[in-house]
C-alpha cells in the first residue's frame, strides 16, 4: 500500500475514533480488491434498501474518477487515435476505472427471476453469471443476515470468489462467510448506514489512489 493510500485510512480514524478496532478489518478489505483488480479480477456488490442504494454509490465512486484524475492508458488512446474526431473526443473525456457491477440494478433479469424462481436468489444467480474465482464480493447488510445477500456470499464462496461484508456489530451469517467483515459499532439500521457510507468512501479514495495516483 502506498503511503498516500495509507494516509485516507489515517485521516477516516482521525474523523471517526470509534472506528480505530475495525482498523485491520477496513485495510484488509482495501487489499482484497486491490488483489482483485491487480490480478484481472472485479468487484461485485449488493445490498437492500439503503445497503442498495450504497451498493450503486460505490460503483460510481470506483467506474470513474473519485477524487482525483484517471487518465486512460497510452495503449487505449494510441488505438482511438483511428477514429479522428470522434477519437479524440474520446481521449478527452474518457477516465480510468475499476470494474465493478452492483447486483441491484439489472431490473429485467431480476424481475424475471423473481418471478419465474425464487426472489431471494436473485443476486445468487448473477454471481453465477458474473462470478469468477479471484473475484470479490462485497455484501452489505446492516443485520449481516439478510437472505439474498447471505444466499449470493454461499454462491460466490462456492465459485471461488473472496467474499466480504459491511455489517452491524453482531456477529451473523455473513460474517461467518466473510473472509472480512467490517462491524460497524452500532445495531440501528440507520446507524449502521451512517458509518457504512465514510468507511466505503475510504476505501474508494484507496483505491483510486492506489491506481491511479
Amino acid at each position: 500500500m502506498k503511503n498516500s493510500t495509507q494516509a485516507h485510512l489515517d485521516r477516516l480514524l482521525a474523523r471517526y475514533p470509534v472506528l480505530a478496532g475495525q482498523k485491520v478489518n477496513i485495510s484488509g478489505i482495501f487489499t482484497a480488491i486491490a488483489d482483485s483488480y491487480k490480478n484481472g479480477g472485479k468487484l461485485l456488490v449488493c445490498g437492500n434498501g439503503g445497503s442498495c442504494a450504497d451498493s450503486d454509490h460505490i460503483v460510481g465512486e470506483l467506474m470513474k474518477c473519485f477524487i482525483i484524475r484517471r487518465p486512460i492508458s497510452y495503449k487505449l488512446k494510441e488505438a482511438l487515435s483511428a477514429y479522428g474526431e470522434d477519437g479524440e473526443a474520446l481521449k478527452a473525456q474518457l477516465e480510468g476505472a475499476l470494474p465493478a457491477i452492483s447486483l441491484c440494478g439489472h431490473s429485467a433479469l431480476t424481475t424475471a427471476f423473481l418471478n419465474d424462481t425464487e426472489p431471494t436468489m436473485t443476486f445468487a444467480q448473477q454471481i453465477v453469471g458474473y462470478g469468477q474465482a479471484g473475484d470479490v464480493l462485497l455484501t452489505i447488510s446492516t443485520s449481516g443476515n439478510s437472505k439474498n445477500c447471505v444466499y449470493a456470499a454461499e454462491t460466490a464462496k462456492a465459485l471461488g470468489l473472496t467474499v466480504l461484508a459491511l455489517t452491524g456489530s453482531a456477529e451473523s451469517r455473513l460474517s461467518e462467510l466473510a473472509d472480512i467483515t467490517f462491524f460497524a459499532p452500532s445495531s440501528e439500521t440507520y446507524a449502521v448506514q451512517e458509518f457504512h457510507l465514510p468507511v466505503y468512501h475510504c476505501l474508494c479514495a484507496m483505491l483510486e489512489n492506489e491506481f491511479f495516483g
